[in-house]
C-alpha cells in the first residue's frame, strides 16, 4: 500500500513515493533540476507563477512513473506541504488572478506593521498569537490598495498548499494550520480572523472552506489523474506547511520537543501547550498539525530567511568550480571563528528576528594578507549559525528550551562544519534522522486516510542517523566568537 507526499518549496518539488507497510521509500524525484526562478520586479519582492509549481508536480510525478509504474498506480492517498505565508488569488473559473507573492517577499511589512499599531499591538498577539507583520493577510491587503483591479476579480484566496489542493481536487479549502500562518485565523476564539479582515475591508467570502490536516479534504479529480498518473477518487488526506511539517516528518508532536531545518530558509520550531508570544513579534507561534480546541499544541516558530540561500549564492557567484561537498571540506580546514571573519546572513527578504529589518548580507573582519576563500566559506555557514542561535535566545526567552533538537540529515546539516558550529554554539545535542518533507507529506497521508492508525504507527519505521553533542572546549571556542558576531551585529541593525 502506497503514499504520494509532495513538497512544493520556492527551490524545487519534491516527491515521495512511501510503502506504508514498511516505511521503504519506493520512488523519489525533484523537479526541475535547476532552481525555481523567483521574480523579484522590485527591491524586497518576490514572486512565482503557481502555475509552475503544478508544471512541476506533473513532471516529478512522471519521472516516479517511470520508475515505479506499478506502485503510482496503486497510491491511496496523497499528503502536500508547501512554502509558506505566499498568497495566491484565484478567479471565480480558478484560473490564477496574478503571480504568487511568496514567503520571503517584503512588500506589506509597513501594512501589517500598521494595522497592529491601529488593532493594538497587544491585541494582535493575545487573539493571532502573532502581528500581522508581512504574512499572507498583509499581502493580500497589499493586493487591495495598490492592484483594485485584481482584486475586484478575487473569489478565492489561498496559500501555495490549498491552490496544488484545488489542482487535484477540484475543490478550494484550507486549513487551521494554513489559516494561523497567514495571520487569518483567531487563536483565542477558534475562528476565522474576522478582526483583521474588518479593518481591511476584505470581505470574509474570499476565505476559502477550513478542512482538517489529516482527513478527505477533497479526491483527486479525473483531470488530475490522467495528469499525475494516480487512481482517479483517492483522497487528498493531509496538508500542511513547510515548517510545521517539517517537525511533523521528525516526529514533533508534543510540548517540549523542537525540530529544525535549514534550506533555503533556516528554522527551529518548537511545540508547546499554552499560548505563548514574543512581544515584538521577532519570532511566531502558529497553531501545529495536531492542535484541536481541547488540547493545544502550538508550534513557535524562528526563521532566518537567509540560510541556504546564501550558501547557495556563494558557491554560483564566487566560487562555481566548486561542489557542497568540496565547499564543507574547505571550510573544515580553518578553525573556529575562521580567524575573525564575519558573516551576516540577510539578504533574502526583511528578518522577523531582526523586527523585519532587511541590512542585507555583509562581511566584516576579511584581511587580503591573510584570508583566503576557506575563511569565507566557513565564516559564512557560521554566521547562519549565529543568526539561528540569536533567535534561539527569543526562544527560550519564551519558554520554548532547545536543548535537544531534531532536524533531517539534509541540506544545510549535511555540512560536517555547520552541524558543529549548531551543536557547539547552541548547546543543543542535535539528532539527525533519515526524512525529509516530502516523507513527511506521504506519512501524513497515512494518517488522514486512516491507512496508519496513528501518529505512533506512522513513525515506527523513522530512522535515527547520528546524534551530535556538544563538547565543552570546542563550544567555548564557538562562544566567543559568537558574542563577537552578536556585538557587531548590534551596530548593523541600530
Amino acid at each position: 500500500m502506497y503514499t504520494l507526499g509532495f513538497d512544493i518549496g520556492s527551490s524545487a518539488v519534491k516527491a515521495v513515493l512511501m510503502n506504508c507497510e514498511n516505511g521503504t521509500i519506493a520512488g523519489s524525484a525533484t523537479s526541475p533540476e535547476r532552481e525555481m526562478e523567483i521574480n523579484a520586479l522590485n527591491p524586497g519582492w518576490a514572486e512565482q507563477l503557481p502555475e509552475d509549481w503544478w508544471t512541476n508536480i506533473r513532471e516529478a510525478s512522471r519521472k516516479l512513473h517511470e520508475q515505479n509504474p506499478a506502485a503510482m498506480k496503486a497510491v491511496k492517498a496523497v499528503g502536500i506541504t508547501y512554502q509558506m505565508h505566499g498568497l495566491v488569488l484565484v478567479d471565480e473559473n480558478k484560473n490564477v488572478l496574478r503571480p504568487s507573492i511568496i514567503w520571503c517577499d517584503s512588500r506589506a511589512a509597513e501594512i501589517g506593521h500598521k494595522a497592529a499599531e491601529q488593532l493594538g499591538e497587544r491585541y494582535c498577539l493575545s487573539e493571532f498569537l502573532n502581528s500581522p507583520g508581512n504574512f499572507t493577510a498583509s499581502k493580500l491587503r497589499w493586493v487591495q490598495a495598490n492592484e483594485p483591479d485584481t482584486f475586484e476579480k478575487v473569489f478565492r484566496v489561498m496559500l501555495p498548499g490549498d491552490y496544488v489542493a484545488m489542482k487535484m481536487t477540484g475543490d478550494i479549502t484550507t486549513t487551521k494550520t494554513g489559516l494561523s500562518e497567514g495571520i487569518l485565523w483567531n487563536f483565542r476564539k477558534n475562528s476565522l480572523a474576522t478582526e483583521l479582515l474588518d479593518h481591511w475591508n476584505i470581505p470574509q467570502g474570499l476565505i476559502p472552506e477550513v478542512v482538517p490536516e489529516f482527513g478527505r479534504q477533497g479526491t483527486v479529480s479525473n483531470q488530475a489523474s490522467s495528469q499525475l498518473g494516480i487512481p482517479e477518487n483517492i483522497p487528498v488526506s493531509y496538508r500542511a506547511g513547510d515548517q510545521p511539517n517539517n517537525a511533523f516528518s521528525l516526529n514533533v508532536l508534543h510540548p517540549g520537543e523542537v525540530a529544525a531545518t535549514a534550506g533555503t530558509s533556516g528554522v527551529v520550531y518548537g511545540v508547546m501547550d499554552k499560548p505563548a508570544y514574543d512581544p515584538h513579534s521577532r519570532v511566531n507561534t502558529f497553531v501545529h498539525v495536531n492542535h484541536t480546541t481541547t488540547r493545544n499544541r502550538l508550534g513557535v516558530l524562528l526563521c532566518v530567511n537567509g540560510t541556504g540561500i546564501l550558501n547557495s549564492w556563494i558557491r554560483k557567484n564566487m566560487f562555481p568550480d566548486l561542489d557542497f561537498p568540496e565547499m564543507n571540506k574547505l571550510a573544515s580546514e580553518v578553525g573556529p571563528g575562521a580567524d575573525g571573519v564575519m558573516v551576516f546572513p540577510y539578504g533574502n527578504g526583511s528578518e522577523r528576528s531582526l523586527m523585519n529589518r532587511e541590512p542585507g548580507v555583509s562581511f566584516h573582519g576579511l584581511s587580503l594578507n591573510r584570508h583566503d576563500r576557506r575563511h569565507l566559506l566557513r565564516a559564512a555557514q557560521e554566521g547562519i549559525v549565529f543568526a539561528l542561535a540569536y533567535g534561539m535566545e527569543i526562544m527560550n526567552d519564551m519558554g520554548v528550551k532547545t536543548e535537544n533538537i531534531k532536524a533531517g540529515h539534509a541540506n544545510m546539516f549535511l555540512s560536517p562544519v555547520f552541524r558543529d558550529a549548531f551543536v557547539q554554539t547552541t548547546g543543543a545535542t542535535l539528532s539527525l534522522y533519515k526524512t525529509n518533507g516530502a516523507e513527511g507529506a506521504a506519512r501524513g497521508a497515512a494518517v488522514g486516510a486512516g491507512i496508519h492508525a496513528g501518529f505512533e504507527e506512522a513513525f515506527e519505521h523513522l530512522q535515527l542517523l547520528k546524534e551530535e553533542s556538544p563538547i565543552s572546549d570546542r563550544r567555548e571556542a564557538y562562544l566567543k566568537s559568537y558574542n563577537r558576531w552578536k556585538e557587531k551585529l548590534s551596530t548593523i541593525i541600530s
